[in-house]
């Protein structure tokens, strides 16, 4: 193993996704996020014309982007990025102003409407910090997601970047995103949704 530090990351391959939300599901249950809130979504579109029309699935979670503007423009230091690329926020600290919500170029926060405070998908970090996956990654039936560190050359995110082409949702943005995608096409991230779960 490389004696580099950890950097973490996600990856979501599109061409396995069946839009099946369990994802989703595992990611209320794990970590108590309230009805009608949610850290992480299946965005679901149409593609072509009808009748050659068909639906693609396209799972959303926080970024965990090495450039946070989240982070930065929060007033009282409650965003926090770790040594090993996990963005979370101090609920401690944070105090609801919705800064970190309106910075966020990809909308992935919320307030927590029982707890007043923001927050957002970062990766499990207790289930990650004890060695376990994230738990959006545990349940995905067909091996879409993967999650790893990638200056681990061995790990399994490591090798699926290395031999897949990957894409960023809203690159432009300047922020690094650590959430990859294989088969990500950016009209299907501007379509409108046909519904999030």
């Amino acid at each position: 193993m490389s004696n580099k530090k950890k950097r973490y990351a996600m990856l979501v391959d599109l061409r396995k996704c069946i839009g099946c939300n369990a994802c989703v599901v595992a990611c209320k249950s794990e970590n108590d996020v309230p009805l009608g809130v949610w850290r992480s979504w299946v965005k679901k579109v149409e593609k072509g014309q009808y009748p050659d029309s068909k639906e693609f699935f396209l799972p959303v979670v926080c970024n965990n982007c090495d450039k946070p503007i989240c982070v930065t423009v929060c007033p009282v230091n409650a965003g926090i990025k770790r040594p090993d690329g996990i963005v979370y926020i101090d609920p401690h600290r944070c105090i609801g102003c919705r800064y970190c919500m309106a910075s966020c170029p990809y909308g992935v926060r919320y307030i927590n409407p029982r707890k007043k405070i923001a927050e957002k998908c970062y990766w499990c970090h207790h289930r990650v910090d004890a060695g376990l996956k994230p738990a959006c990654v545990l349940v995905c039936p067909t091996g879409a997601m993967i999650f790893g560190d990638l200056n681990d050359p061995r790990s399994d995110i490591a090798k699926a970047v290395a031999t897949n082409a990957v894409q960023v949702i809203k690159p432009d943005m300047g922020t690094d995103p650590q959430t990859f995608y294989i088969g990500l096409e950016q009209a299907a991230v501007e379509a409108k949704k046909i519904k999030e779960e």
